[in-house]
């Protein structure tokens, strides 16, 4: 590489100075309390792998966002985790295997081969909470508004938060039988909203009926929870089962508005924004000026198989990186005290207490001739009458 490129970071790796990382700390803190404030538990999964836990119970298009090693000790393959959700499923089913409703969250750098978008981060520092154990809306409920809560800690404005859900469009697409290529096909013009194309495609397929027929009805239908009542209208020749789905939808949005005054709750049934192992209501919060979703999450209740425990979970996850970019954060420095190199007797203990009362105390350091406000200091140390004080300068 040549000389003037070696400081160069590859391609969507990002690293913060300061004094943005201490305002990305304490934002990060604040989540991290609210969410102990849910009584949501920390846990710390690994950043790398063996590619036969990391993948359990997943799809292939996690596997494609996955960087993978050989670990020198014995050959096999390692990934570096690009979602931590399955590595919190694996501690809860196979190491904690709790017999109640458990609640965990997290914080830490996940990465991806590619990044989401043009000009996008491939190394988010992915936070978030998972509920295990309850199978039903109440936990889908507490799940949606303790994102919501977290955005708007975050200092979001105008949020908006479209609501799926996977088995309505995993129920309206098996009947067709199609291969898995085509299945892929199917999820990709739904996740782009081609209408058009979905509806060439499908006759292409020779598929027609109720569902092919339902699905690209419901393809462009979007809207509060007025328009519930003809997504059912739509989905009541297919089968009991996908009107069902729709009235947890209702539900989940009802205990949801409850906990959260002004929910801004909007549905599109065939949303399925993220990775393919939801089993039920998938969520994905935006803002305005942002063409991708800022926050991610729903319900996975399969992963748990692969453990050999079934358990059924919902959860959400998003970008801290993100949320800092996308909010102001005026930041002033904490001012420190500036004190003098001496082995005087007294100013060691000085200083310790006052480091002990939470104050920043910088020591001068010898041939450097440093102003104390260039180092953020406000105060200074000085001997005077034999004793050691504090000063304000």
């Amino acid at each position: 590489m040549p000389e003037r490129n070696k400081w160069l970071l590859p391609e969507g790796i990002e690293e913060v100075l300061p004094p943005q990382a201490a305002q990305l700390d304490s934002l990060c803190r604040r989540i991290m309390d609210q969410f102990a404030g849910w009584g949501y538990e920390l846990v710390i999964p690994p950043l790398i792998e063996y590619l036969d836990t990391l993948f359990t119970g997943t799809d292939d298009d996690l596997e494609l966002q996955t960087f993978k090693v050989t670990d020198q000790l014995n050959g096999k393959l390692m990934g570096i985790r690009a979602d931590t959700t399955p590595q919190v499923a694996r501690i809860e089913v196979h190491n904690l295997k709790r017999n109640r409703p458990s609640r965990l969250c997290y914080i830490g750098t996940v990465l991806h081969t590619l990044p989401g978008g043009p000009g996008g981060t491939r190394s988010p520092l992915q936070v978030g909470a998972e509920l295990y154990g309850h199978k039903g809306c109440e936990s889908d409920a507490e799940i949606l508004a303790l994102m919501l809560n977290t955005l708007k800690l975050a200092g979001l404005k105008d949020i908006h938060v479209d609501i799926g859900h996977a088995g309505i469009l995993q129920g309206l697409i098996k009947p067709l039988e199609l291969t898995a290529e085509q299945e892929n096909s199917v999820f990709a013009c739904v996740q782009r909203k081609a209408t058009d194309e979905l509806k060439d495609t499908l006759a292409d397929w020779s598929c027609a009926g109720e569902n092919a027929t339902a699905l690209i009805e419901l393809m462009d239908m979007e809207g509060d929870a007025s328009i519930l009542d003809e997504v059912r209208a739509i989905l009541k020749p297919c089968s009991d089962e996908l009107c069902g789905y729709v009235d947890e939808l209702g539900k989940i949005a009802k205990l949801t508005a409850f906990q959260v005054q002004d929910a801004p709750l909007y549905f599109d049934v065939t949303e399925f924004q993220g990775y393919h192992y939801h089993t039920g209501m998938t969520f994905a919060a935006y803002v305005p000026g942002e063409s991708h979703g800022i926050a991610f999450g729903g319900r996975y209740d399969e992963i748990g198989k692969a453990f050999g425990r079934p358990c059924p979970a919902t959860g959400f996850s998003t970008d801290a990186y993100k949320l800092f970019e996308l909010t102001p954060h005026p930041f002033a420095p904490e001012k420190g005290i500036l004190a003098p190199q001496s082995e005087a007797p007294g100013l060691r203990e000085l200083v310790e207490k006052l480091r002990g009362q939470g104050e920043i105390v910088i020591y001068e350091l010898p041939g450097r001739t440093v102003a104390a406000r260039d180092l953020d200091c406000d105060r200074e140390i000085i001997l005077e009458h034999g004793h050691w004080r504090v000063r304000e300068i």
